[in-house]
């Protein structure tokens, strides 16, 4: 190692620099997201082990209305969301506060829509007789495991809509910089894409024909 690369390394290192090449907000989103991948990932395989386990797991719950109704368009709300927070970040990177407040809160509005039709399917496979331990169709595991699943990621799409409102509210302030924006776009991407993992293995592929 040349004595010039050591010192550029030493100089990193020394405190005020980045030596990942990001700064730290993007450092400390992308090791939450890390984490969290590992979360979800764990859920999903044990979702998909349950189900390939279990004789009597129920594979012919959703019907088309409303469950997978409900689900696509929460789906199609979702993948907008991600519009509107590229259009965000995009502003935010011109300078234009405006603009970016009223993408954010666009985003924001998809998040709720998003919840609102969540909860109303939970409150149909509910009156079916779906409980978090118990449902008609034969192993139990299916409830706990669907609402565990669906309500983390439910619970992660309204923090996003609280932590989006945060930033919108303190970039049209002034407080916050595009920095701030990008760093939220990235936990709002993460929470969108891990729904396109969600969505077939759970909803798509236990349709009712």
């Amino acid at each position: 190692m040349t004595e010039s690369h050591s010192e550029a390394v030493a100089g990193a290192w020394s405190g005020g620099g980045s030596p990942y090449a990001m700064g730290h907000k993007k450092l400390g989103m992308w090791l939450f997201i890390v984490s969290d991948v590992m979360t979800f990932t764990a859920l999903l395989m044990a979702y998909s082990y349950s189900r390939v386990a279990n004789p009597d797991w129920p594979r012919h719950v959703f019907p088309i209305w409303p469950a997978i109704a409900f689900s696509t368009t929460m789906t199609v709300v979702l993948l907008a969301s991600s519009l509107t927070m590229v259009m965000a970040v995009a502003a935010a990177h011109r300078g234009n506060r405006g603009a970016t407040v009223k993408w954010l809160l666009a985003t924001m509005a998809g998040g709720l829509i998003f919840c609102a039709l969540h909860i109303t399917e939970w409150f149909h496979l509910i009156e079916e007789g779906v409980r978090l331990f118990r449902n008609p169709w034969g192993s139990p595991l299916f409830g706990a495991t669907f609402f565990g699943i669906t309500g983390l990621h439910m619970t992660h799409v309204m923090c996003g809509v609280f932590y989006l409102g945060v930033i919108a509210f303190g970039f049209g302030t002034s407080r916050f910089s595009d920095e701030d924006v990008e760093v939220s776009g990235l936990y709002w991407h993460f929470v969108d894409l891990v729904w396109m993992f969600v969505f077939p293995m759970v909803y798509l592929m236990s349709v009712k024909y």
